[in-house]
């Protein structure tokens, strides 16, 4: 009997993310590619005789309780299923947080695979994702991860070919971004035409191995509401096509820029200027890694883990 499991909650960013219109609801529909990236957070359950659930971090700023999306995660499937065992789970966080790479979600979506196991609750994939986007629009694609076309508010996933091979550079500068506050201040009718990414060429692109056609379809319309609030976000866009980047985008409603390489000679040159760019200060955290294909064996986080 499994009594504790550790995972790994990936995190995401996005290749295109277009928005289609806000809805009389107030939520936005979106079309969406999404990609895990090797970056990820890792968690400790352990099963206990206690009931109740008790979560820790190690950073001071993230939330535990009922503030921490992974907390509520735990208590949706406890409610559910009236489990008397609690559970204690500890999280390690590496993605950046409020930085457009769904670690809260990741972390919900993790929790909700460890509650399925620890408690034998029989669940697919399929009806864990259902109970997710109950929790937030992004956990149902980071239970599915891999390359997926997303659609609706997010919810409406299609699985896609792994994307090619390449290397990836991630930096957050020094702010965090609220994705209510940009979405609130996208005025999705004022956009010209030019401003929307050509997701269905990305789509093809992906199904064809064509990893120039998916660079040259790079965009985010969330980037005309935070990058002119945010020069460091344009001024890390630049370090990295001065240092061999074969495209950049802001990941979501940011503020994390990536780039992609084709050369990874490049890619370690724009982490390592990254780094040094103002002692740091212009990115306060930077990764080198790559895309998560779950047809291949997992890899360790490039920084921070032995």
């Amino acid at each position: 009997m499994t009594d504790r499991l550790e995972l790994r909650a990936y995190g995401k960013i996005n290749l295109g993310l277009d928005v289609v219109r806000k809805r009389e609801d107030g939520y936005h529909e979106v079309r969406m590619i999404m990609q895990t990236v090797n970056l990820y957070d890792r968690i400790t359950m352990e099963r206990v005789q206690e009931a109740g659930i008790r979560t820790e971090t190690n950073l001071s700023y993230v939330p535990d309780g009922e503030g921490n999306l992974a907390y509520r995660a735990a208590k949706l499937l406890m409610e559910e299923y009236g489990l008397t065992d609690g559970v204690n789970i500890k999280i390690r966080k590496f993605i950046p947080v409020a930085a457009g790479m769904a670690g809260g979600s990741t972390d919900a979506a993790a929790v909700l695979v460890g509650m399925n196991r620890l408690f034998r609750l029989g669940l697919s994939k399929r009806e864990l994702m259902e109970r997710g986007v109950k929790l937030g629009a992004d956990v149902p694609y980071c239970i599915l991860r891999g390359t997926a076309l997303s659609e609706g508010i997010g919810e409406i996933l299609t699985e896609l070919p792994p994307a090619p091979k390449c290397s990836l550079v991630l930096a957050k500068p020094q702010i965090s971004v609220s994705t209510k506050a940009v979405y609130g201040k996208l005025r999705v009718s004022e956009l010209s035409p030019t401003k929307h990414p050509d997701i269905d060429g990305m789509v093809e692109a992906i199904r064809r191995k064509d990893l120039d056609g998916i660079i040259s379809r790079l965009g985010n319309v969330l980037e005309t509401v935070t990058v002119p609030e945010h020069p460091e976000i344009a001024a890390i866009k630049e370090l990295m096509l001065e240092n061999g980047a074969d495209g950049t985008l802001m990941s979501g409603s940011g503020p994390t820029v990536f780039g992609i390489f084709k050369a990874p000679e490049s890619a370690g040159k724009a982490y390592r200027a990254l780094k040094a760019a103002q002692d740091g200060r212009l990115a306060r955290q930077v990764y080198l890694t790559g895309f998560f294909n779950a047809r291949q064996p997992e890899t360790k986080n490039q920084e921070g883990e032995g």
